[in-house]
């Protein structure tokens, strides 16, 4: 009998056959005095046998998956030394364009940070070690099972855009992908027809699928099936019809968690720390579109609650934005919260604020809107930090204010203030900013702006 799967895995890894874990299986069977090949197609095939009796001959001993999770979450998982510094900077960023300024990451919030991503690693690590050791994956051949296992293990987060996924490195915090049975099983398919030399139905129409296997790289099979069976095109994303769910505050976080994996939303709250954690901080919504069974089992949007207030709204679209058809379903549902209104007002001034402060670091010139929401002449900019966000002063400070505003008003600089002293002399037409007239004793000879 052929071995068309491991010769596969020799022509893609040709030193598989002389690793240690290989040579450690036939030293075995040499001093059990049995007939070894050394052909490394059966050099392979001996060693997948242990590796199948292994993770597959004890399910009804839970302990023995667990000690294989356990050296799988040793080699595999972020090491808390190797936690990149530019990850706290991205949280002090995230922190310092919702509003909260300029925030220090202390050594006890930097562990606290480290488990939550460690252990959302090792749990959706262990989704793909608990499907490949069940009897759900039993249909799957040995070979196949190890070339997803290893070829997962190299993948990180999937760019929407980019319609794959990135390259997972030794400091690497996001988890492990989503496990999409129906993405994976339609992997496994082609694949196992391809190395088997088997006709693969309809790929003579397909020709994106003909150029995927000719290379036979798992990340990009399954980057192609994710997107095959999730809706992305825009027939299955204009259905916008379905349910929100709520998930209270201090639930039980797995029934949240497992109806997030596998479908390719990119929410953290997929991991399972992160979702028990958000469960803590108050209720979680999700909308959840039809599927052709007409059950809502889509993820199309969430609102997670801190308390009774709104923290964050995240959808499907390319970095967690609301995808363009599902934004008056969520609208509705805001409408609901009584902080609803005020919660939209700060996610937009927050993005334009990140806008016109990039758009300033960058030297580009900012457009008479800009400058009105800068200088707050209809409304004040409002974030979700306790304070007044600091970047409003950062980035007029380094501006010609006066310049600014008679461009704004249409007056003269010499006719606009912006200290009391200079609002009290004469030919004063508009005054920016507070004007405290209490410690004046007499109104005799008061020349005051016309517009404060």
């Amino acid at each position: 009998m052929e071995k068309f799967g491991e010769q596969f895995l020799h022509q893609r890894d040709s030193k598989l056959h002389t690793t240690n874990k290989v040579e450690h299986e036939k030293e075995r069977r040499i001093k059990k005095e049995e007939k070894i090949s050394q052909k490394p197609a059966d050099k392979i095939a001996n060693w997948l046998d242990v590796v199948e009796k292994t993770h597959t001959g004890h399910r009804d001993d839970p302990r023995v998956l667990k000690r294989i999770k356990k050296y799988y979450h040793k080699e595999h998982v972020i090491k808390a030394e190797d936690f990149p510094e530019s990850y706290f900077e991205n949280q002090k960023r995230l922190a310092r364009e919702e509003g909260h300024g300029d925030v220090e990451i202390s050594n006890d919030q930097r562990g606290q940070l480290k488990e939550v991503i460690i252990s959302d690693q090792e749990s959706t690590l262990d989704n793909w070690a608990d499907y490949l050791s069940s009897s759900d994956s039993d249909s799957f051949p040995m070979w196949a099972k190890y070339f997803v296992f290893n070829g997962m293990l190299k993948l990180s987060t999937f760019d929407k855009e980019r319609h794959s996924f990135g390259k997972r490195k030794r400091d690497t915090v996001a988890p492990f992908p989503d496990l999409n049975r129906e993405a994976l099983a339609y992997v496994v398919d082609a694949t196992v027809k391809k190395i088997n030399k088997e006709e693969i139905e309809g790929i003579e129409d397909n020709q994106e699928l003909q150029r995927l296997l000719q290379g036979v790289n798992f990340g990009k099979l399954y980057a192609y099936a994710i997107e095959k069976v999730t809706p992305t095109e825009q027939n299955e994303l204009e259905n916008t019809g379905g349910e929100w769910i709520k998930y209270d505050q201090n639930s039980d976080h797995m029934s949240l968690v497992k109806s997030l994996q596998g479908h390719g939303t990119g929410w953290c709250t997929a991991g399972e720390t992160t979702a028990k954690n958000h469960l803590k901080g108050g209720d979680f919504y999700v909308y959840y579109s039809y599927d052709k069974e007409d059950k809502p089992t889509i993820p199309r949007a969430a609102i997670r609650m801190q308390e009774n207030d709104i923290a964050e709204v995240r959808g499907i679209a390319p970095e967690q934005n609301l995808d363009p058809y599902i934004g008056d379903v969520v609208d509705g549902k805001l409408n609901g919260f009584p902080d609803g209104e005020q919660y939209k007002k700060k996610t937009a001034d927050m993005k334009r604020l990140t806008e016109i402060e990039k758009k300033h670091a960058s030297q580009e010139e900012l457009t008479k809107e800009d400058l009105n929401f800068l200088y707050e002449m209809d409304s004040n900019i409002e974030g979700f930090g306790y304070h007044k966000d600091p970047r409003i002063e950062e980035v007029k400070d380094k501006r010609e204010t006066k310049k600014d505003l008679s461009y704004l008003t249409g007056h003269a600089e010499d006719q606009i203030s912006t200290t009391k002293t200079e609002a009290l002399s004469e030919n004063i037409r508009y005054h920016y900013g507070n004007l405290d007239l209490n410690s004046l004793t007499s109104a005799e000879g008061l020349n005051l702006p016309e517009t404060i």
